[in-house]
């Protein structure tokens, strides 16, 4: 494998990472924000698994970082699919709008990750299969 292709590879984990870790600190800084009961659980719970998420996308080689590239993949359309249902139609019986605290900023990260974390995925899986 070329050096360019692990180049690509790691700029590739090290952005993921980044996403991963804004996402569990959006998550956190709205639980320490007022964000309480069932939202504010499942939003430790999120910020959680983006660190440790984010954590084996560094830290992990071959097929565990294959698996943690998925999960992070899995992870970051279930955050975004999540957000999408409590703006349009409410989940868990809490409905959000776009004027609550950094929900803007978290749509983007999310919509820019997904994409992010497909590539990473990819990359990850064809260099687990050329080896």
């Amino acid at each position: 494998m070329s050096d360019s292709s692990h180049t690509l590879i790691r700029v590739a984990r090290i952005l993921s990472a980044i996403i991963l870790f804004a996402i569990a600190g959006i998550h956190l800084f709205l639980v320490f924000d007022g964000v309480g009961g069932v939202l504010g659980i499942l939003f430790v719970l999120n910020a959680i698994a983006g660190v440790a998420l984010g954590i084996g996308m560094l830290a992990l080689r071959g097929r565990p970082l294959q698996l943690a590239a998925v999960l992070s993949l899995l992870f970051i359309v279930a955050s975004f699919a999540s957000l999408v249902l409590a703006l349009t139609v409410g989940l868990f019986g809490i409905t959000e709008t776009w004027s609550f605290t950094l929900v803007p900023q978290t749509f983007v990260i999310e919509a820019v990750g997904i994409p992010v974390l497909a590539a990473t995925s990819v990359l990850v899986a064809r260099r687990r299969k050329a080896a």
